[in-house]
């Protein structure tokens, strides 16, 4: 099942509430001000922060 782009509109980081982007490759909903990355199992984001790994933006 593929991630749809439209919940990119309503869908928010749930430790500061910032905008997330999506990162189709790794499969990950990004927040570069926690700099967390969020799975997404399924097209479905699991947006809890118990689930977050560290994000570095490569260079």
């Amino acid at each position: 099942m593929a991630f749809d782009k439209k919940l990119l509109e309503i869908v928010a980081c749930p430790i500061c509430k910032g905008r997330l982007e999506y990162h189709k490759q790794a499969q990950q909903l990004i927040c570069k001000a926690d700099r967390l990355a969020y799975p997404i199992n399924d097209g479905i984001p699991v947006l809890l922060a118990d689930k977050a790994e560290p994000w570095q933006e490569k260079q």
